[in-house]
């Protein structure tokens, strides 16, 4: 519904963003007020134990945070670093998609930042990656990632409730650097989204990550159906696709690009949506007379364990990063992550604030 409020052309859709008009108005002032506050010093923004890389966003959901925060994490690993995670737990889900994506990264969850990278520096950890943390302004970062959607672009980008935008394109003036993420978007759409930041933010490096199906993993079927196997293997199948994430539509479209036959109702959900025991066995029932069910890693890691038997197999197929612009400058924040002066990060000061 709330996709349909934002997105929808229809006349009783661009009435009710009308009417959202006020309270629209509302939430920038609040933001614009909220950031010059942090801007002026008035609300602090503290050292952490630990160098930090944010990965966020503009919007609402859909731009590929999760898959590209456990990227930079991987990247960081592979360059000598000890990363940890650090992700306020908004769904359950995401926390079991990072420790899947990287099994041997930490991943802790807490609703205070701060606090969270002090117990990833308890833990072992040399730098933090802060999944969803832009907005969030309390802990200082050595480098801020923003993304920004070329599948959910549009020229109209109304703030929060009437669109699902945070920020304008202005915020990312003290960004780091941005990504535009492309799953299923054309080459115009993109070329838009970097049109757009380069007005907004002449200074700011860009690049473009596309964010592609990897291998197809199965969590319910026929004996051995564990095994990943290629992409490939989706061509010429007929599959019910369920998708509770914020941009359904781009994977579907992921989909039948692969070769996949979409048949039937694309179950759709709310992002970061709990599966009931009745959703799972009514999602079974509908799918007899398929090949499979196909689904996100994120949707995957709440449905494991929990398929009936019997049922068509329960595949699923996660997002693999590839960056296919601006390689250089995503190398050089990862290097001045790594490099941040240890001694910048002390937090022992007398001006450091509770944990909580």
């Amino acid at each position: 519904m709330i996709e349909t409020l934002w997105s929808s052309g229809t006349p009783s859709a661009i009435a009710a963003r009308a009417l959202l008009w006020p309270a629209e108005l509302a939430f920038r002032a609040a933001v614009r007020a909220r950031n010059a506050l942090y801007d002026a010093g008035v609300f602090a923004s503290w050292e952490s134990e630990l160098p930090c890389v944010s990965v966020g966003n503009l919007s609402v959901g859909g731009t590929g945070k999760t898959p590209v925060a456990a990227w930079l994490a991987g990247r960081l690993a592979e360059r000598g670093a000890a990363p940890a995670v650090v992700l306020r737990g908004y769904g359950a889900d995401e926390p079991l998609v990072h420790r899947r994506l990287n099994p041997g990264i930490p991943v802790v969850v807490s609703p205070d930042r701060l606090a969270g990278v002090a117990a990833a520096h308890a833990a072992g950890a040399t730098v933090a990656v802060l999944d969803d943390a832009f907005q969030h302004r309390r802990v200082r970062r050595a480098v801020d990632l923003v993304l920004v959607s070329a599948d959910r672009w549009s020229a109209h980008r109304r703030r929060l409730p009437a669109g699902p935008w945070r920020e304008s394109l202005g915020a990312l003036r003290r960004a780091s650097m941005a990504l535009v993420t492309v799953k299923a978007a054309e080459a115009d759409a993109v070329d838009a989204a970097l049109r757009a930041i380069a007005e907004a933010a002449p200074e700011l490096p860009v690049g473009v990550a596309r964010l592609a199906l990897g291998e197809v993993g199965s969590v319910a079927g026929p004996p051995g159906a564990g095994r990943s196997t290629a992409l490939d293997d989706l061509r010429g199948t007929n599959v019910l696709v369920v998708a509770a994430i914020a941009d359904p539509a781009a994977f579907v479209r992921q989909l039948e690009s692969a070769g996949a036959t979409v048949r039937g109702t694309r179950k759709r959900y709310g992002d970061h949506h709990a599966f009931t025991d009745a959703e799972v066995t009514s999602l079974a029932a509908e799918a007899t007379g398929t090949d499979a069910v196909v689904c996100t890693l994120k949707d995957a890691v709440k449905l494991e364990g929990r398929w009936p038997r019997g049922a068509p197999p329960l595949r699923f197929v996660s997002q693999r990063v590839i960056i296919e612009r601006g390689q250089e400058a995503v190398d050089h924040l990862l290097m001045r992550v790594i490099l941040s002066p240890p001694e910048s990060h002390d937090a022992a000061g007398p001006d450091r604030p509770p944990l909580r």
